[in-house]
């Protein structure tokens, strides 16, 4: 059996607003864009690099779904990025911006930091001890 994650459905407040912090700040690559109807768009995006598992960008359409941006997870951090330099990324990421809740630590499988994208769903950036990538 062989079997890996496509896509992870990630709920924004606006399509054009998402794209453009993934794209502009963290340097993600927009790999698809395709509107579907008036107000659906199936929207991708991905950390440069081998491109297994994509961001679905899904833009919240209910009051339910709209409580939900930048709190998918209750708090706790959601997505992991793995690099294969921490302080390059960590540094230009400082530069555009980007704020760290939890400064870099060295851990025993690796060097890792906390940051929050435009919503406030926060993210572990790490580079992995022996890099798993």
């Amino acid at each position: 059996m062989n079997q890996h994650l496509a896509h992870v459905a990630l709920v924004v407040a606006n399509y054009d607003d998402a794209i453009k912090f993934y794209t502009e700040k963290l340097g993600f690559v927009l790999i698809e864009d395709t509107k579907l109807s008036e107000t659906k768009r199936w929207v991708m995006v991905a950390p440069k690099g081998n491109g297994q598992c994509c961001l679905l960008l899904a833009q919240a359409a209910s009051d339910e779904q709209k409580s939900r941006v930048g709190n998918q997870t209750g708090g706790r951090v959601f997505l992991f990025l793995y690099t294969d330099n921490f302080w390059r990324d960590y540094n230009n990421y400082k530069q555009k911006q980007i704020n760290f809740v939890r400064q870099p630590v060295e851990e025993p499988y690796g060097t890792v930091a906390v940051f929050e994208d435009l919503y406030g769903n926060l993210w572990d950036l790490i580079e992995p001890k022996k890099l798993t990538i």
